[in-house]
């Protein structure tokens, strides 16, 4: 199973999300759980993506927000970039 590590950026990410969207608490907690069982989970519709962040991949809460992760899996680890709207990273 990996380990969830997070960075400073998607700390603080993560109290304005929270802040902003109190109603995504449950989704959030499942996604992380899911994330952490399995990163493969098709539920995460995690994929690459592209241009500049070319070297990341998101997973979705939900069809509007999403996590951007550095997915390292040789290290066995996720590390958690940022949480935006999918609007944020195109």
């Amino acid at each position: 199973m990996p380990s969830i590590i997070t960075t400073k950026r998607y700390e603080k990410s993560l109290v304005r999300f929270k802040k902003l969207h109190p109603e995504m608490r449950d989704k959030y907690v499942k996604t992380l759980r899911m994330l952490e069982k399995n990163p493969h989970h098709p539920s995460l519709r995690r994929h690459k993506l592209n241009g500049k962040l070319d070297d990341y991949y998101s997973v979705s809460l939900n069809m509007k927000y999403r996590i951007l992760l550095d997915f390292i899996i040789r290290n066995d680890q996720v590390i958690l970039i940022d949480i935006a709207g999918h609007e944020l990273y195109g």
